[in-house]
């Protein structure tokens, strides 16, 4: 029964750590949505970069269809 009191101390000691005031929660906030940005760029320059790459593979085997029709003689029409 002592480890469940402690418990509930433990948490409303923790609720003491919020911030205090409209200053500190603006920055907590403010620092809390740089972060998040700065992840979300990060993703999003990974995923147009692995975009572009697809796009220049597909570029390379549709050249590479292209030239085995050719060398085989099989009329693309």
């Amino acid at each position: 029964m002592a480890d469940a009191s402690l418990e509930v101390g433990e948490a409303a000691g923790g609720a003491d750590a919020e911030p205090q005031n409209t200053a500190d929660l603006t920055a907590f906030i403010t620092n809390l949505l740089q972060q998040m940005q700065s992840r979300f760029q990060q993703m999003s320059d990974s995923i147009i970069g692995r975009i572009d790459e697809m796009g220049t593979r597909i570029d390379e085997l549709e050249k590479s269809i292209g030239d085995l029709i050719q060398q085989s003689g099989v009329d693309e029409k």
